[in-house]
């Protein structure tokens, strides 16, 4: 009897741990696109090719703008394959810090856009692109064509600063008559027209609308908020819009509604509560409403995605004291409410892993194929590549 209480114990044990194995069941499949290694690896990004494959991209070094040995790296998975090629230089501007790559498709043209951060300040980053019609070689891209992304935000940029901090409500943290007040002092650098036209920074996946325009979002740890580059002519040149103004609101992730509403979500870099911020376009991306905070915690980047059949994807750490957890939650009303969520990462704060920065993209057969920084240890660095059937989570 005693070896039978035994074995049954320990058939319960086992069931309990394939259960929670398999909690998440709606993941595919799950790996690291390169053995983790102890240099800094951030900020990746995904694309699906026309021919089948899959492209990363992300950067690495020894740390992040104060490194100049940071570069833009990359990885392939060919059609058909189980196992991510070995990763390969996607660009490295000599002297300098190369981060935040974004890739994208578009007329068959596959574009690369990041950052080379001069003076070792994120305010110094210069946008930089290259773009290829050749996409179906094995490794790297054959790169054809490379060059600066210069924008030039003219006066409309300090009037629409100064007017949506004028619309916002005020700001109630403290006051002591020798600290210049915040919003006063992103209204004065708005002014400055050498300011405005460099430090714009990539991070998440352009939007592309029906009538052709690309809208690349943009933000600046200078300013610490966001505007977007627009381009209607397939990018081969780009206007900025206004800027997106809030205390605090970067790194947007964009959405359309049916009403042709453009929404952003774009993580907090401002004041207390930390909240994802949110604002709105009704002009195509043109001006902004002032950002408002949502529910939502937030600790880091986001992202967001219409999906196929409709519903909106968010994906971040819904937190506000650590990247130690990353939800993937569901909407069926454009993001008013959020009923369904599921946790890809969820691990204690106290020694647990840091997860963030993602980027999300779906196929046509519906799956969700997701990327994202991993750190479990100092010497445990890698990109997380999933998919997600969403199916399952509904």
């Amino acid at each position: 009897m005693k070896h039978i209480l035994i074995a049954i114990l320990l058939l319960i044990s086992f069931s309990g741990i394939s259960q929670k194995k398999n909690a998440y069941n709606s993941i595919v499949k799950q790996e690291f696109v390169f053995t983790p290694q102890s240099e800094h690896s951030h900020g990746s990004s995904i694309v699906a090719l026309p021919n089948g494959d899959f492209l990363v991209a992300w950067f690495q070094g020894s740390g992040e703008r104060t490194a100049d040995d940071v570069r833009i790296m990359g990885a392939r998975l060919e059609k058909g394959k189980t196992e991510w090629s070995k990763p390969f230089l996607m660009a490295d501007t000599p002297g300098l810090p190369d981060c935040n790559p974004v890739l994208f498709i578009n007329n068959n043209k596959l574009f690369l856009v990041w950052i080379a951060v001069q003076g070792n300040r994120w305010e110094g980053s210069i946008l930089r692109t290259r773009t290829t019609t050749n996409l179906n070689n094995s490794g790297s891209p054959v790169w054809e064509w490379q060059d600066n992304i210069l924008i030039k935000p003219g006066e409309e940029f300090p009037e629409e600063v100064e007017k949506k901090f004028n619309e916002m409500p005020e700001l109630n943290h403290g006051w002591a008559e020798y600290a210049p007040l915040y919003d006063d002092m992103i209204k004065e650098a708005s002014k400055n027209q050498v300011l405005r036209s460099i430090g714009w920074m990539t991070r998440i996946k352009p939007l592309f609308l029906s009538s052709g325009r690309i809208i690349l979002p943009l933000y600046s740890d200078g300013y610490n908020l966001s505007i977007c580059a627009i381009s209607d002519d397939d990018g081969e040149s780009w206007k900025p819009s206004k800027p997106i103004v809030g205390r605090g609101p970067i790194q947007p992730a964009l959405a359309v509604r049916k009403n042709g509403d453009i929404v952003a979500y774009m993580r907090d870099s401002g004041d207390a509560p930390a909240r994802v911020h949110k604002s709105i376009s009704k002009d195509n991306g043109e001006s902004w409403s002032y950002t408002v905070k949502t529910d939502i915690l937030n600790e880091a980047s986001v992202e967001l995605l219409v999906l196929n059949d409709g519903r909106w994807a968010f994906f971040g750490n819904d937190l506000n004291d650590g990247r130690y957890r990353l939800v993937l939650m569901l909407s069926d009303d454009e993001g008013e409410t959020w009923k369904w969520k599921e946790y890809i990462e969820n691990d204690n704060k106290q020694g647990g892993g840091s997860y963030s920065y993602p980027s999300l993209i779906q196929t046509e057969d519906g799956l969700l194929h997701i990327t994202y920084s991993s750190r479990t240890s100092e010497t445990e660095k890698s990109i997380k590549h999933i998919v997600v059937n969403t199916d399952k989570i509904r």
